[in-house]
């Protein structure tokens, strides 16, 4: 017996596999009853359907009654139990024969294997119920109203939308710890499909990066009033109405992590693309900065002050004192304990012996890396804290940060979002216990990161990195790009070997722009089996019958979805404003489930969106905690 290979793959193959043939079997079974009955049958019209032959349905017997006939009366009637078993084997052997015809035409017919070169397919509802991203019951109202409500605040992010076949539309709502990664065109409606619906539903803490403050001003609002949210605004580029942070109060001063926290800062400021580190003079100017930053905080502790970034950019810039005479101050200043920090005094040893040429470049390349700390506004906003990072997951409210850039102050501000989005990483996700072999939290809230445009930060190695881990510290990135050639650049993107996308677990996309991207999101479908008939005639074409009609069946690869079709997918419609008047379509993929050709949703579509976004925001920000002047935690 030749036994069939185990090499279906995935659930959806496995249901249906193809089994072993049941049908022949069955008839071959049916055709000798058919030939009992028609014994039995004979077999009573010959004795005339007498009472003694037993139980009549209106001259209608069992298929075995002949076997008893035959037993009691047998000897009696040979003549006539003979007839009907030749009734009965010629029915018999009809049906067999039957049997065996269709066994010897189903061998010398070809069957076509579906999954022959692939077993890609759209998710139905079942495998989106399955990956989480459409709840298994539907609510009453749902049922009466045929409509799928809103969501209630959640801890659920918006990933797209899904026509059912009545017609019925439903949102996909991903709640797990793991990420999102979203290719979206400029213009497309990521904005009122994904990013304002999460924000209006969800209600734990998150960090929003917001070019021009559209955001803040459609979900704010409802954030602070009914999801109980302590919304901040943080616009370093506005004199009035938003938060302040200085970076400098984030650093653990007078603890083993101080060096480390100071370095990291050090070198974010000197690298404000991500680019790394490829000059002499960045690596120096590196250096230099280390030794300056910790010299400001232990003065600013030991004597008063606050020591900020604009501060520091004064203290080396300063005209009326020369620069030899800080150097030798940071070489003999008692920073712990009246004892010279190593880092500092080391630092301003490296200058002093440096050549004046090499020295004074050295100066002039670290003080570049400040100047956007001599805007006023900019200092101003730098120079205090009025809430602290760890506020986000541990105040006792949910914490929502706008990072609010304007479009002609993005690329100038850029230095000081990438300190900003690096420290929460970095301080959120330093420590985690376990307890019965679990992890246990240490966060009151979870935390969303929604990072729209993101590539355009540069490269954040720390967010590549982290995606890896920080799921597990309750922290859930939701990331926006345009395509993937901006994910990819070498100038300012993670390169073509980054782990962004192997690190999300949900990736949706609208109709892209880019063949690039396109041919990512086809294999991202998969490849399927398609069943290619091909009829080929003999003969004239004017004659009453064909010579000869033969029949081929052929399983040809394709993708599922095509570059091409990519790129063709329609779009959402606009009127002659350029707004969004109808949803386009969209493709979405949860690792290990088939991929949802899905709808884009549009909030405003929605009454309870639209109710929500139409709070009015505040007018001035919340605050976590007062203005301090403190250093390392030490309020001075």
């Amino acid at each position: 017996m030749k036994l069939k290979r185990n090499n279906a793959v995935g659930p959806q193959v496995r249901a249906k596999a193809p089994t072993s043939n049941k049908t022949l079997p069955a008839l071959a079974v049916l055709s000798v009853i058919g030939g009992l009955q028609a014994a039995t049958q004979t077999a009573a019209h010959l004795f005339g359907y007498q009472p003694q032959l037993g139980r009549n349905f209106q001259h209608l017997y069992a298929p075995w009654d002949v076997l008893t006939w035959w037993h009691h009366w047998g000897h009696l009637y040979p003549k006539e139990f003979e007839l009907a078993a030749n009734a009965g084997a010629m029915a018999a052997g009809l049906g067999l024969l039957g049997v065996v015809v269709s066994r010897m035409v189903r061998a010398n017919s070809s069957q076509a294997n579906e999954y022959l070169h692939g077993s890609a397919r759209w998710a139905d509802l079942p495998d989106i119920q399955q990956a989480g991203l459409l709840p298994r019951d539907r609510t009453a109202l749902e049922v009466i109203t045929g409509k799928e409500a809103a969501a209630t605040p959640s801890t659920a992010v918006y990933v797209g939308g899904w026509m059912d076949k009545d017609g019925t539309f439903h949102y996909l709502r991903h709640s797990g710890p793991e990420h999102v990664l979203t290719y979206a065109p400029t213009r497309s409606g990521k904005g009122v499909g994904l990013v304002i619906p999460t924000l209006l539903s969800w209600s734990e803490s998150a960090v929003i990066t917001d070019l021009k403050g559209e955001l803040w001003a459609l979900t704010s609002g409802w954030r602070k009033k009914h999801a109980g949210n302590r919304v901040l605004r943080f616009e370093p580029a506005t004199a009035e109405g938003g938060v302040q942070w200085n970076p400098l109060d984030e650093i653990r001063l007078a603890t083993e992590a101080e060096v480390g926290d100071v370095q990291n800062l050090a070198q974010l400021i000197v690298d404000p693309d991500g680019k790394g580190l490829e000059s002499h003079w960045a690596k120096t100017a590196f250096s230099l900065l280390v030794g300056v930053i910790l010299h400001a905080l232990y003065k600013a502790k030991n004597e008063g002050g606050n020591a900020t970034l604009p501060s520091i950019d004064a203290m080396l810039s300063d005209p009326n004192r020369d620069i030899g005479e800080l150097w030798m101050e940071m070489a003999t200043y008692g920073h712990v304990n009246g004892v010279n920090h190593p880092a500092v005094g080391s630092a301003a040893r490296d200058m002093m012996d440096r050549p004046d040429e090499e020295a004074g470049s050295v100066l002039s390349t670290a003080k570049s890396f400040l100047s956007l700390y001599r805007d006023p506004v900019v200092a101003r906003n730098v120079s205090s804290s009025t809430f602290r990072i760890k506020d986000l997951m541990h105040h006792d409210d949910p914490v929502s940060l706008y990072i609010v850039t304007q479009p002609n102050d993005k690329a100038r501000l850029r230095p000081l979002v990438r300190i900003l989005v690096n420290m929460i990483v970095r301080l959120l996700a330093d420590k985690m216990d376990f307890e019965n072999g679990r992890p246990v939290a240490h966060y009151r809230h979870r935390l969303l990161g929604m990072l729209d445009e993101f590539p355009s930060l540069g490269k954040l190695e720390i967010l590549q990195e982290s995606l890896a881990f920080v799921a597990g510290y309750g922290i859930k990135f939701y990331l926006i790009c345009q395509d993937l050639n901006q994910l990819k650049s070498r100038e300012n993107g993670y390169g073509p070997d980054e782990t962004i996308t192997s690190n999300c677990h949900v990736q949706n996309a609208y109709p892209p722009n880019r063949v690039e991207t396109a041919e990512h999101l086809s294999r991202l479908t998969g490849q399927t089996t398609v069943i290619k008939e091909q009829i080929t005639t003999s003969g004239r074409r004017i004659s009453a019958m064909l010579g000869q009609v033969s029949r081929t069946i052929q399983e040809v690869q394709r993708p599922l979805l095509t570059p091409d079709e990519c790129l063709r997918m329609p779009g959402p419609k606009k009127d002659a404003a350029g707004g969004i008047s109808e949803a386009g379509d969209m493709v979405v993929y949860v690792a290990g489930f088939p991929a949802i050709y899905g709808k884009q949703p549009l909030y405003f579509q929605d009454p309870v969106f639209a109710a929500r976004a139409a709070v009015p925001p505040p007018k001035v920000s919340d605050t976590t905690s007062k203005v301090t002047t403190t250093q390392g935690g030490i309020t001075l």
